[in-house]
C-alpha cells in the first residue's frame, strides 16, 4: 500500500477507522465515540474513497480488516497518536510522585511500552515502576496494596473486590504460512483448524481461552505443541509446521527468520482478546493512580476532543 501521506484524509475519519477495528462492529465503535452509526459508516466511505481501497469486508458477524486496511492500521496509529500526545500535552499536569503498576507478559509485550514513553514524556516527575507478573499474582498485590494498578486479560479476572476499565479488544484470527492451501480463502472454520497441527499460545492463559472456544463448539483440536513464546509460535507457523489462532495485536507479518505469516478470519465467533486496567476496590486511588488512569481513558475510551475554531 503507498503512503496516505497528501491525501484528503481527517482525524475524524481515521477516529473512526481505528474504533471500528478495534471493536469490530460499527455499532459498538459508534458507542463508543458517541455518536451515531450512519456518521461512523459515512466517515468510513468518505475514507475509502479518498484512499481509493477498500479498508474492511463486511461479514455477517462484523467488520473485518482487509490486507489494505491491515496496512493502513499502522499510519492510522502514527496519526492518532501523534494527535492524542498534543491533546494530552495541552491537559498535562505537574504530577509527580510513585505508581507501582503490574503487567502480564503479553500487555507488557504489545500494548504497554510506546505508553510508558507517553507518560513519562507527559509527567517527568512520575516515578512509574512495572513489575511482570502472572494474572493471578496481580490480583493479589491489588489486593495487598502491593500495586496501585494492573493491566492484563482482563476477560481472565475471576476474583471479587476489583474494579475494572476495559481499553481494548482484539480480534483472534488464523494465522498460516504463505503459501498455505487455505491462503486466499475469504475464512476458515474450525472444524477445518481442528483437522491441522496446532501450535497453541500459552502465555496469560491462551491455552485456557482457546480450550473454552474450542469446547463450545463442541471440538478438539491436534495441538501439536505448547509454548509460551509467541515468537516461537511466529517461527514455526511461518515454516508450515501447522497453524495458530492468536491476537491482531499480537500479529506481526515476518517472523524472525524473514518468512511471512498470513491471517484468516475464523467463519465461527471467537472471544477477542481484551486488554484492561484494575485496581482494588478498597484503595484510594494516589494522585499518580488517577494521572494514569486518566491517561489511558482519554487514549481508548472517552470520545476524542472536539477542536472548535479559534475565535477571532
Amino acid at each position: 500500500m503507498n503512503s496516505p501521506r497528501g491525501r484528503d484524509l481527517s482525524l475524524r475519519q481515521v477516529r473512526y477507522f481505528l474504533a471500528v477495528a478495534r471493536q469490530g462492529q460499527v455499532s459498538r465503535a459508534a458507542a463508543t465515540l458517541h455518536v451515531t452509526q450512519s456518521a461512523v459508516t459515512v466517515g468510513l466511505r468518505d475514507l475509502e474513497r479518498s484512499l481509493g481501497l477498500p479498508l474492511f469486508t463486511r461479514e455477517a458477524h462484523g467488520m473485518e480488516l482487509t490486507e489494505d486496511g491491515r496496512a493502513f492500521l499502522d499510519y492510522a496509529l502514527q496519526i492518532d497518536a501523534a494527535v492524542s500526545r498534543v491533546d494530552l500535552l495541552g491537559r498535562s499536569s505537574a504530577t509527580q510522585g510513585r505508581l507501582r503498576l503490574a503487567a502480564t507478559t503479553t500487555v507488557l509485550g504489545y500494548f504497554l511500552p510506546e505508553h510508558l514513553h507517553r507518560l513519562r514524556e507527559l509527567h517527568p516527575q512520575l516515578d512509574i515502576t512495572v513489575d511482570e507478573l502472572p494474572r493471578a499474582a496481580i490480583e493479589s498485590g491489588l489486593h495487598a496494596g502491593r500495586h496501585d494498578l494492573g493491566l492484563m486479560v482482563t476477560s481472565h479476572l475471576d476474583g471479587p473486590g476489583l474494579h475494572t476499565q476495559v481499553l481494548m479488544e482484539s480480534a483472534r484470527r488464523l494465522w498460516l504460512a504463505a503459501g498455505h492451501r487455505w491462503a486466499g480463502r475469504a475464512r476458515v472454520g474450525l472444524a477445518e483448524i481442528a483437522q491441522e497441527p496446532l501450535l497453541m499460545l500459552t502465555v496469560d492463559e491462551a491455552a485456557e481461552s482457546a480450550l473454552r472456544y474450542w469446547a463450545h463448539h463442541g471440538l478438539e483440536p491436534q495441538v501439536h505443541m505448547r509454548s509460551a513464546s509467541i515468537e516461537a509460535i511466529r517461527s514455526l507457523v511461518a515454516y508450515g509446521e501447522g497453524v495458530a489462532i492468536a491476537s491482531d495485536m499480537q500479529y506481526r507479518p515476518w517472523s524472525l527468520e524473514g518468512r511471512r505469516v498470513e491471517t484468516l478470519p475464523v467463519a465461527e465467533p471467537i472471544p477477542p482478546l481484551t486488554i484492561g486496567l484494575a485496581w482494588s476496590e478498597r484503595a484510594e486511588l494516589s494522585p499518580p493512580a488517577h494521572t494514569v488512569l486518566s491517561y489511558f481513558r482519554q487514549r481508548y475510551v472517552e470520545p476524542p476532543p472536539r477542536h472548535r475554531p479559534a475565535r477571532r
